[in-house]
């Protein structure tokens, strides 16, 4: 089964997270099979907080891809700051 979900970037004390597609049995920070996107929780001021490509998250999802919890979360928030 076909997994969205965040794979673990940045250094100690700055985490940085990846939206990946991968195989739900891969390890969390393991192989996948393309980057869709990123998550910065330590954003301020002019960073970027979250940042996907509404494309290959439709094709993903499309074709079967689950979203984590969490980042069924984030693509929640990302909907309503569009909107």
């Amino acid at each position: 089964m076909l997994t969205i979900r965040l794979a673990l970037g940045g250094s100690k004390k700055r985490p940085f997270y990846h939206l990946t597609v991968t195989d739900s049995r891969n390890p969390r920070d393991g192989s996948h099979k393309e980057q869709i996107g990123f998550f910065n929780p330590v954003a301020r001021g002019q960073e970027i907080r979250l940042s996907v490509n509404q494309e290959r998250l439709n094709y993903w999802l499309s074709v079967g891809a689950q979203p984590s919890e969490r980042v069924a979360s984030l693509l929640k928030e990302s909907a309503k700051a569009a909107a």
